[in-house]
């Protein structure tokens, strides 16, 4: 219980981390006690009516919750929305609820005491925080990308401003909802649908324990680097580079860890750091990771603008994989830079119709690089 108080403070001046420490510690059942509780002590649903204090959190689980991960999914394409939304649903109300909590618990002690004039700007500034935290509460819960989590959050607030206009409807519901008969119905009709909905958290977070157990074993390299995964898909690269650190420490030859190392630091501007641990790849096994080792470097030095160096590794990459949108529209910028501008075009051509007839699941990821080389053969047109 402490430590779910500590996780719910920490929202308030470490966001991001809190919202991992909830993803792998946070208690479904905590969140929504104190979402209850938040909403009990608002002076607004101070009401007779036995649903008024849990309705803001039925809205949320109902409407906000489902909303946000299908807007998520649209976006980021990932999988299933039934799959999608067995494995993150209680993970992301989980979050969501510690989120509402955290500014309604402020919000409610300040309606208390303060006058209407300052109650409206605090709850306007109340609700723009609730966002920030939704911000990172699908990036971490989603992996989402940064641009991907805001615009999550920039569509899912038409929901949240939706979620008033169901309170009403709720109250006048208020009697049926709790009527014993009712909730014994959905007891025994709906229990195990019921009792499953923590299951995608609680997968996650025995998944957690078990790699925290393994990653003990001092001897243990896979470990490490699988934790470092979860670190960086949540973007959290601190923790993620510590990780992969860890790994080669255990291992040298971890090649998988010294990649993902190589593309933090490309990511982050550390180009020297990146291209030593592409190296380091490379020395190890010049075809990892399908031959994008080569892509990598070659970004690395183009980057760098070092441009013939970039054309050198690109073109060994393409040979290689002929068709991969991301690599020809690194090799078009390569050629484009040394002046070889029939190449580039070329290049830019392949890149798009690459993008163009890839496979379903992979359209999202490769339209990035298919609208990247429409610009640039504009640019050369």
């Amino acid at each position: 219980m402490l430590h779910q108080a500590r996780l719910l403070l920490r929202l308030w001046w470490r966001p991001a981390s809190a919202m991992s420490g909830i993803l792998d510690r946070g208690s479904l059942l905590f969140a929504c006690v104190g979402a209850l509780v938040a909403s009990l002590l608002l002076p607004s649903h101070r009401t007779p009516l036995p649903i008024g204090f849990y309705a803001p959190l039925l809205a949320l689980a109902a409407v906000y919750v489902p909303g946000t991960l299908l807007v998520a999914n649209l976006l980021g394409r990932r999988g299933g929305l039934r799959t999608v939304f067995e494995r993150d649903y209680s993970p992301l109300l989980t979050c969501t609820a510690m989120a509402w909590t955290a500014v309604a618990v402020p919000l409610a002690l300040a309606a208390w005491v303060a006058p209407p004039m300052v109650l409206l700007p605090l709850a306007v500034l109340a609700g723009l925080y609730f966002l920030v935290l939704m911000f990172f509460a699908v990036r971490t819960v989603a992996g989402a990308s940064n641009g991907a989590a805001a615009g999550t959050v920039a569509v899912s607030w038409i929901l949240l401003a939706a979620c008033p206009a169901l309170l009403g409807p709720l109250h006048l519901l208020s009697g049926w909802l709790a009527s014993p008969l009712f909730l014994l119905f959905v007891f025994y009709y709906l229990g195990n649908r019921i009792s499953g909905l923590g299951a995608g958290l609680r997968s996650r977070q025995n998944f957690r324990r078990m790699l925290e157990a393994s990653a003990l074993n001092p001897h243990d390299a896979g470990a490490q680097y699988q934790l470092g995964l979860i670190y960086q898909q949540r973007r959290q690269y601190g923790e993620a580079i510590q990780r992969f650190q860890n790994a080669v420490a255990i291992d040298p030859r971890e090649a998988d860890a010294h990649f993902q190392l190589g593309r933090i630091a490309r990511e982050q501007g550390r180009l020297n750091d990146a291209l030593a641990h592409f190296q380091t790849v490379l020395d190890l096994d010049d075809k990892h990771s399908q031959n994008e080792i080569l892509r990598e470097i070659g970004g690395l030095y183009l980057a760098a603008r070092q441009y013939e160096h970039a054309r050198r590794e690109l073109a060994s990459y393409i040979q290689r994989r002929p068709y991969d949108p991301e690599g020809l529209c690194y090799y078009g910028q390569a050629l484009e830079r040394l002046g070889d501008a029939a190449g580039a075009r070329e290049m830019y051509a392949r890149s798009i119709e690459a993008a163009r007839t890839a496979p379903p699941y992979l359209r999202r990821e490769t339209a990035k690089w298919s609208r990247l080389s429409q610009k640039y053969a504009r640019k050369l047109a």
